[in-house]
């Protein structure tokens, strides 16, 4: 799978959610925020990959029990071990919460590979330890029920749905303090010049409302706002 460009990657680990999905919406979509999922603990950075995913459909009693891992080519176990360097492993749950989608140990197993993080819209167990790993979980919540409990791993590296929004391999992964978003490859690279730009002139205009401007011709900016703004960015450009 090919990576990103260094300078797309840059930007969206400095962009936020919030402005990516502003800027997705200028361009039609609508449905490309991961709903009901959140960090577990902190970040300093944005996560940002490629998305390789896994799908899960409902367990059944009389195929998933513990002795399924003793296969190494279980789908859930062979998915830690092939998703690339530098990408994210995004989990479909269908919402369901009751149980887990990893724990610990293949959490440690992702980030030892230099898998760039983890996504789930199910639970999460050993939580507790994993929201001091530096590594980027993102799950709907603790939940200690080994994954068995609710979920059986079908196939990887296929379209998903996660949170309510359709993730296929290679679309782009951005996750914040807000949470996740999803990014078509093909748009990426645009996305992330626009975002950074709309996030300069939004320095820019939150300055004006620290200082008591007024809504009005400040945001969204008037022509007179606008000038003003290309006025501060080159003084600030200056060496």
């Amino acid at each position: 799978m090919p990576v990103l460009p260094r300078e797309t990657f840059i930007r969206l680990s400095h962009v936020s959610t919030a402005t990516l999905t502003t800027q997705l919406f200028k361009r039609g979509l609508r449905n490309c925020f991961i709903q009901g999922v959140r960090p577990l603990g902190r970040l300093s950075v944005n996560m940002v990959g490629p998305a390789f995913t896994l799908r899960n459909i409902p367990a059944r009693e009389d195929i998933d029990h513990v002795g399924v891992f003793a296969d190494p080519s279980h789908p859930q176990r062979r998915a830690i071990e092939i998703t690339p360097e530098g990408h994210v492993l995004v989990v479909d749950c269908r919402g369901d919460t009751l149980a887990a989608s990893a724990g610990q140990i293949l959490i440690t197993r992702l980030m030892k590979r230099g898998v760039a993080g983890f996504v789930s819209d199910g639970g999460i167990r050993d939580a507790g330890p994993i929201s001091e790993m530096p590594f980027p979980v993102f799950s709907s919540g603790p939940s200690a029920p080994l994954n068995l409990a609710r979920h059986h791993a079908a196939e990887s590296n296929v379209p998903i749905g996660c949170g309510g929004v359709a993730v296929y391999p290679r679309d782009v992964i951005v996750g914040d303090r807000d949470g996740v978003v999803v990014i078509p490859r093909g748009i990426a690279d645009e996305v992330a010049r626009d975002g950074a730009e709309q996030e300069e002139l939004e320095e820019f205009l939150l300055e004006r409302i620290v200082g008591g401007a007024s809504l009005p011709g400040t945001y969204p900016p008037s022509d007179a706002t606008k000038a003003a703004f290309e006025v501060w960015r080159q003084d600030r450009r200056r060496p």
